[in-house]
């Protein structure tokens, strides 16, 4: 798969990242989503590097994955600002917190 980040910057998750790496990734893709905060995806990513891959233990964290999951923080900031924005003028999105 290839990511690109906001920035244009392009990662090739088979070349540029470890399987424990992309299995991480594939968790962290979720929580972007589901995410109430940043805290609650940065305590999930940190959870998931010290547990590793079927909890084989930790992974060291690439500058690739480094680059990727604060990519990921920067959207979840803009969607939960959106929502935050939206709740303030008496309106929400489908699913909002």
């Amino acid at each position: 798969m290839i990511i690109t980040t906001r920035n244009g910057q392009k990662f090739d998750t088979n070349k540029d990242l470890t399987s424990p790496e992309r299995h991480i990734l594939q968790k962290l893709f979720a929580w972007e989503s589901m995410a109430t905060s940043l805290e609650q995806f940065r305590q999930k990513k940190r959870e998931a590097l010290s547990k590793g891959w079927n909890n084989s233990g930790p992974v060291k964290e690439s500058d690739a994955l480094k680059t990727i999951t604060a990519d990921m923080q920067k959207k979840i900031a803009a969607r939960l600002g959106r929502q935050k924005s939206l709740s303030k003028n008496g309106k929400r999105l489908v699913g909002a917190q």
